[in-house]
């Protein structure tokens, strides 16, 4: 998916992935979404999210109708981080931000 920004381009196809969250269940369940966190080459990090029609991803496609829908969220570096706490292991966020103190 590519998406402009505020001026800025965003890219999922160029950028370097970095995690990636499943939710429970399979998309037959509404709830149901991905997300994965991307770089760019310029350090910048975004979100790429896909979900169903009961998820933050949801798209009105008519009056009191929703489907599923895909979305691209720039994140601030402590937006990154934090989205990475909550959804990766802590090996993975140190290899990704580099090693914590306890």
């Amino acid at each position: 998916m590519k998406k402009i920004i505020n001026g800025k381009k965003y890219d999922t196809n160029t950028a370097k992935e970095i995690g990636r969250y499943v939710s429970y269940g399979s998309w037959s369940d509404f709830r149901h979404y991905e997300e994965t966190l991307y770089q760019k080459k310029t350090g910048e990090f975004f979100l790429w999210g896909e979900g169903g029609p009961l998820t933050k991803y949801a798209v009105a496609v008519d009056m009191n109708s929703w489907s599923g829908g895909e979305s691209i969220i720039p994140l601030t570096l402590d937006g990154a981080k934090e989205w990475c706490e909550h959804n990766l292991t802590a090996d993975e966020y140190e290899e990704i931000f580099g090693e914590v103190e306890q």
